[in-house]
């Protein structure tokens, strides 16, 4: 780094200028693991729905911090105490919340290494962080852990109304084009207060709330949990599964260097903590994955072959959407239809012909609560706030089931 650089100023299409300041954040930046980051796509393969969803995780992170400053502002102005170790550390431990996301992001979470989430991959990278960096990320480790006596630093990195759920909301609306996502964020965060070391919204910002929780749910259905782009996303767990899985047998495929290591063999949270396997993971982006599928089109194995074409030539899965889950009967009559036309035994059409279901809670009170401040200081969870229907029915689950069968 250059250190007669006072900052970095970067034009992020959302906010305009983001200001980073020299020293220990910018430094994070400019590290080769969060670099990574700008080759893994925010919203995985949405772009072949949206497309103009080509934004990333990079973006996203720095758009948190933006975010971050702001709700720092807001609090320190109001006359609470943020002294500045506590600033930096809160703002490190939200730029560093993704760092453990793998390629395509939760497309393929559980796809390259078993059994972990991308929060605990994040926390093992910090670590390795915080010593490449003589310590200095010890308070912002204690904050993304919950561990810090200020816990609503936690909360703004982590709740139902942190900067995190704040950025995507609004970013991935502006990069997608679907206006049902926008939220007045910066409305929210000057409506933050505390009472009991816990982040709580006063009462005239309950409105943009409701619009924050509408938001979510729209966004979810719209563009997350699309059907076609969880067509997509469970086409590609389908062929990392059939590559691991001839790699298992013995079969020669090709593969980058990078991502070699992780299909030859289980890699679990034992695993990745060595430093040799997270170097290798910090190395993974969505290049590597896409080139694979890109060879894999011309795989002697036919099943991995016609998977991989399916992606590159977007032939997606069709997909049928029911409130119930599907009936064994239903499920085995495409299998059957769809076997004569591609010739493939029983275990190998599960890969063509399959059926999932996915839940969605917009505001989910068993995590935590959104809660609102009255004037006379009573506090209520923003479903007993509002007089909106719609949002005490967010409160809900919401389960969708889909059956997936080829589109040729």
């Amino acid at each position: 780094m250059n250190n007669n650089q006072v900052s970095k100023i970067l034009n992020d299409p959302v906010y305009g200028f983001i200001t980073l300041k020299r020293g220990i954040l910018l430094d994070i930046v400019e590290h080769p693991y969060f670099q990574r980051l700008s080759r893994i796509k925010q919203l995985g393969l949405t772009y072949l729905v949206y497309p103009g969803a080509h934004h990333t995780r990079f973006h996203h992170a720095l758009g948190c911090v933006h975010l971050m400053n702001q709700a720092i502002s807001t609090l320190t102005e109001m006359g609470y105490s943020i002294n500045e170790q506590e600033q930096e550390g809160v703002k490190l431990a939200i730029l560093l919340h993704d760092i453990g996301h793998g390629p395509f992001s939760h497309a393929l979470e559980h796809s390259i290494v078993s059994e972990i989430q991308h929060e605990e991959l994040s926390h093992i990278f910090m670590q390795q962080l915080n010593i490449e960096f003589g310590g200095k990320l010890e308070t912002a480790i204690a904050i993304f852990k919950d561990e810090y006596p200020k816990r609503f630093l936690h909360q703004l990195v982590s709740s139902q109304l942190d900067m995190d759920r704040l950025d995507y909301l609004k970013r991935d609306s502006f990069f997608t084009g679907v206006s049902e996502g926008v939220v007045s964020n910066q409305r929210i965060i000057k409506m933050f207060d505390l009472v009991n070391d816990e982040i709580v919204v006063k009462e005239k910002g309950v409105y943009s709330i409701e619009k924050f929780l509408i938001a979510r749910r729209l966004m979810y259905w719209q563009v997350y949990l699309h059907k076609t782009v969880l067509s997509a996303e469970f086409l590609l767990m389908n062929i990392l599964k059939r590559a691991k899985y001839l790699c298992s047998n013995g079969e020669k495929i090709f593969t980058t260097q990078a991502i070699s290591p992780f299909l030859m063999q289980k890699v679990d949270r034992n695993k990745i903590a060595t430093p040799s396997f997270l170097n290798s993971f910090a190395s993974i982006d969505d290049y590597d994955i896409f080139t694979c599928i890109k060879e894999w089109v011309k795989a002697k194995d036919p099943v991995l072959s016609l998977l991989c074409q399916s992606i590159v030539n977007r032939k997606l899965p069709k997909v049928s959407i029911s409130k119930d889950k599907f009936s064994d009967e239903e499920v085995d009559k495409n299998l059957s239809i769809h076997q004569k036309k591609l010739g493939f035994t029983n275990e190998e059409m599960q890969y063509f012909v399959f059926q999932n279901s996915m839940s969605n809670h917009a505001y989910d009170t068993r995590k935590d609560e959104i809660k609102i401040l009255y004037k006379d200081g009573s506090i209520k969870d923003v479903t007993e706030a509002s007089d909106n229907l719609n949002v005490q029915a967010l409160s809900k689950p919401v389960t969708k089931h889909f059956l997936f069968a080829p589109h040729f």
